[in-house]
């Protein structure tokens, strides 16, 4: 009976083992994203850095493996070396999918759909039996990835701020890094081209494709991250905390603040936000005020600076005052110095010709 009902389950699983591959992968990564701390959590980076090391192995004595110069020797690794594939892109997957989180906290959408696109495509191709069973070199680009995406994130969380100097580091020691583990297989090749084809172009490509997406401003600035923002009629500061006025009802929860700006005579619009940035971080963002021109489209006005000090976990809270405006479409965008955007968001400001009194909701933060 046992093995009857045993059959049945393994034809079931094998009938429809795509859906069962896609409600995994979209249960993986609910789960990672549930469970993945702050972006500088101790712990984390450490365990990432663990993740990074065993695929490095896995990678290098594959590349052994496939080239006959490395056999496994010992019960124990030998098991373990017939379930390599599994093993690798499950560290792979875990990291693409850290990864891909922490990319989409930290951007608009629009302006990095292109690259965030791209990374859920990796995650997703990750789990197909066409990549695992893959050249080395798909797999070492993956591995890139995954180590530049750590490097990078790691960088600006030592040095405390965003741009092209930590990026530049992030290049440089990836590149490093490649080159070291090119260095270690070395003495085992006479050929180089069989390196440089499997470890060292796969590596340098991922490099170039992060600078050019960098350059164009589609990689997110991790790990900056707008965690609320909205606008609105008031923003006062007092004893430590903010005091926000609007006019946007409780049940339209998804409005953030009054995206339906309803303007009266010496009315200002206030943006208000919360931007997350780890502990010892201090930079310089920008409040960018967009209006849409009926015949150019959308007009840059004011850009703002705000300084931000990281360390609390709800994030760094701040304003900015938007005085000379007029009805129609606008957006505020949180932007690095870089121009690189961390955020967007539209509202539209209404002429309000009456003279009834309103009734402000004052929310405190």
């Amino acid at each position: 009976m046992i093995n009857i009902w045993k059959q049945q389950t393994v034809e079931f699983v094998k009938k429809h083992e795509t859906r069962f591959e896609v409600g995994f992968f979209i249960a993986g990564f609910i789960f990672d994203a549930l469970i993945v701390g702050d972006i500088d959590h101790l712990f984390s980076l450490i365990q990432q850095a663990a993740y990074l090391l065993v695929i490095a192995t896995f990678i290098h004595y594959e590349i052994l493996f496939r080239s006959l110069k490395w056999r496994p020797s010992g019960r124990f690794i030998v098991k373990v070396w017939e379930y390599r594939n599994l093993i690798l892109h499950f560290f792979l997957g875990t990291l693409l999918n850290i990864y891909s989180i922490f990319y989409m906290k930290s951007s608009s959408f629009a302006s990095s759909v292109v690259f965030l696109l791209l990374m859920i495509a990796l995650v997703i191709l990750n789990d197909r039996p066409m990549i695992k069973k893959s050249k080395m070199s798909v797999k070492v680009g993956l591995a890139g990835i995954c180590l530049f995406s750590f490097i990078s994130i790691l960088f600006p969380l030592i040095l405390g701020f965003v741009g092209w100097t930590p990026f530049g580091l992030s290049v440089i020691t990836t590149a490093a890094l490649f080159y070291l583990q090119t260095l270690l297989l070395k003495k085992h090749f006479p050929d180089d081209n069989t390196l440089m084809r499997a470890v060292f172009i796969p590596g340098m490509s991922v490099l170039g494709v992060f600078t050019l997406f960098y350059f164009l401003g589609w990689i997110p600035p991790v790990p900056l991250s707008v965690k609320e923002q909205g606008i609105y009629h008031l923003v006062e500061k007092r004893e430590g905390q903010y005091f926000l006025s609007t006019e946007n009802e409780s049940w339209k929860f998804w409005n953030s603040g009054d995206q339906e700006f309803k303007a009266r005579g010496e009315d200002k619009i206030y943006y208000y936000t919360q931007i997350y940035s780890p502990g010892r971080f201090s930079d310089q963002i920008f409040i960018q005020w967009l209006w849409k021109d009926p015949k150019k489209g959308w007009t840059k006005t004011d850009r703002i600076p705000l300084q931000i000090v990281g360390g609390r976990k709800e994030g760094f809270r701040g304003f900015a005052v938007k005085s000379n405006y007029q009805p129609g479409q606008w957006r505020v965008q949180v932007e690095t110095s870089m121009g690189h955007e961390i955020s967007r968001l539209g509202f539209e400001v209404i002429a309000d010709q009456s003279s009834d009194p309103r009734p402000f909701r004052v929310l405190t933060k």
